[in-house]
């Protein structure tokens, strides 16, 4: 009996990553796809699934992964990003394109290449990762909240889309993860100002808590639809509240 297969963008780490292993647990061939075929490669071998090299922001890249993946059941957007975190007055827009580019298109141009095999399925599946700056804004967070609400937008209207066809959406919402590699890039490397983000916090959620999201949406019955899931620490009351431990 054949796997149903599922696309993961941005699978080369952290969320990513932990998503793919997390699904192909689950049953699922697991299209992991990213930028780098380097960290790729191993974790599609680990998990007996596929890796393809794809960059969310081209059109060509995106249009050849379609072209390897004819059928596909679920689709998880989960390439993203934040940089910097400066006021509006001081925005690097280089930056905001980026963010604009890899949250927002990169999630239209995905689901636009994937849909026609989505539907085909039967029974298909389009996971969003969002985040809470989608739902509420921050000083300094302009630039990602900005991309964030888009994101967020981009679910709600494809649901209402393709309300008459055989698919879901679902929109994942985490608020403070701990990764390897969000803050880090965040913060230009800066890995002193990347670690203060969690300064006192005890129990940040980690990666393999939003794949256990993720998993759980996909495998609610054909007929369930979890449009929104927001997801925080037990520390994070709200996006500017979080509980810090002191010695």
């Amino acid at each position: 009996m054949s796997r149903p297969v599922a696309v993961v963008t941005g699978a080369s780490v952290s969320i990513g990553a932990a998503t793919a292993r997390r699904l192909a647990a689950e049953g699922f061939e697991v299209v992991c796809a990213a930028r780098s075929l380097d960290r790729l490669e191993p974790l599609a071998k680990e998990i007996d699934g596929r890796a393809i090299r794809v960059d969310v922001r081209d059109d060509e890249s995106v249009a050849a992964l379609a072209e390897a993946v004819p059928q596909c059941q679920l689709l998880v957007n989960n390439a993203g990003g934040a940089l910097g975190l400066e006021p509006v007055s001081e925005a690097n827009l280089d930056e905001w394109q980026w963010m604009y580019d890899v949250n927002v298109l990169g999630v239209a141009r995905v689901t636009k290449a994937l849909l026609p095999a989505l539907v085909a399925s039967g029974n298909g599946h389009i996971v969003v990762m969002g985040s809470t700056a989608g739902h509420i804004v921050y000083e300094g967070g302009a630039g990602y909240t900005a991309a964030k609400h888009g994101t967020s937008a981009v679910a709600e209207t494809l649901r209402l889309e393709l309300w008459d066809k055989p698919i879901r959406v679902t929109e994942i919402a985490p608020g403070m993860v701990k990764t390897e590699t969000f803050s880090l890039n965040r913060f230009r490397g800066d890995a002193e100002r990347a670690e203060s983000v969690y300064a006192g916090v005890r129990g940040p959620l980690v990666a393999e808590d939003i794949a256990d999201c993720i998993a759980w949406v996909v495998t609610r019955p054909w007929h369930v639809n979890v449009d929104l899931l927001v997801v925080r620490p037990r520390a994070q009351a709200a996006q500017h509240k979080v509980f810090r431990e002191t010695e």
